[in-house]
């Protein structure tokens, strides 16, 4: 272990430089507020509206405009987050550091590395997991919020009216939305192009329909109260379908949680214990491919099992 500490020290000091370095980069790179304001409820800048089709979606997706950190925005914006992508960057990166020194210390540099991507995995992990739960609860009162649509247009309110008396009587996650929504209408943007950008951003297909319902009756005109009721209904049937859905597979998926985990966590409190143990697995020659192919088995077995259970409505 004495022998591994030069080349330990010398791997924090350039994860340290490099992580001072990406900080530095991310505080002074240039940037535009009324033009990241204005792009985050719909309304971009004539440039980039003149800009091709094809080029534009490029720019939107994020990898060629400074990399994962637009990514990483977005993507806590659709989980609400109370993070920058800078700060979450820098989250992500400690919980590998913490990983790595915790594998280094207690094996080697080997372990250390498998640590740090595991650990450095976690937030983002927990942000996927946010973002499902995110969605189910939309989903869930989307029916309400339908609901109390109808009876608002039914009662003589326009839509923008109704938008606003749902952001007052509603709770999170929809009320949240919807006065983003509102932010942007008041900012000057039509309420359908609005209403588009929010079913875009929670990439719901309830919702995308719902909105769809309204910018049709917006082109061509009709009773929008009536196709929102219809509507409504669907979604009634459809969530309750796919909880019965949830029911019947609920042995299933813990089976496969159990099964997933299980063998991971073992090895890691082995290791924690007895690292001398289970450093014979990580020694030089054929024995190295035993951990590996176990972990693309356990990988492979909970991916088929996800998919068997996994049943759309």
């Amino acid at each position: 272990m004495q022998n591994q500490g030069p080349l330990i020290f010398g791997l924090l000091v350039a994860l340290c430089i490099t992580v001072g370095f990406a900080a530095l980069w991310f505080v002074t790179r240039p940037r535009d507020s009324v033009e990241r304001r204005l792009e985050h409820y719909g309304m971009q800048s004539e440039a980039l509206q003149q800009q091709a089709p094809k080029q534009r979606r490029r720019m939107q997706s994020g990898w060629l405009r400074g990399g994962l950190g637009p990514v990483l925005a977005e993507a806590l914006q659709r989980a609400d987050l109370p993070f920058t992508a800078v700060e979450y960057f820098l989250i992500i990166l400690g919980m590998g550091v913490v990983g790595f020194l915790l594998g280094s210390l207690r094996m080697n540099v080997a372990l250390g590395t498998v640590l740090a991507l595991v650990f450095a995995y976690l937030p983002l992990l927990y942000l996927r997991i946010r973002r499902r739960k995110l969605k189910q609860a939309l989903v869930t009162q989307l029916p309400d919020m339908l609901t109390l649509m109808v009876g608002a247009l039914r009662a003589g309110y326009g839509l923008t009216q109704t938008l606003d008396m749902l952001v007052k009587r509603l709770t999170p996650p929809v009320s949240t939305e919807l006065a983003r929504v509102m932010r942007a209408v008041n900012l000057g943007l039509p309420v359908q192009n609005a209403l588009r950008d929010m079913a875009d951003r929670l990439d719901i297909d309830d919702i995308d329909l719902m909105v769809t319902a309204i910018s049709v009756q917006y082109e061509m005109g009709g009773n929008l109260a009536q196709t929102l009721d219809i509507i409504s209904e669907t979604i009634r049937d459809r969530i309750r379908m796919l909880r019965e859905i949830q029911v019947l597979t609920s042995e299933q998926r813990f089976t496969g949680y159990v099964l997933g985990m299980l063998p991971v966590v073992v090895a890691f409190i082995l290791f924690m214990l007895n690292p001398e143990y289970m450093g014979r697995l990580f020694e030089p020659g054929w024995i190295r491919l035993v951990p590996v192919l176990a972990l693309v088995m356990q990988i492979l077995g909970f991916v088929v099992i996800s998919r068997i259970v996994d049943i759309e409505v």
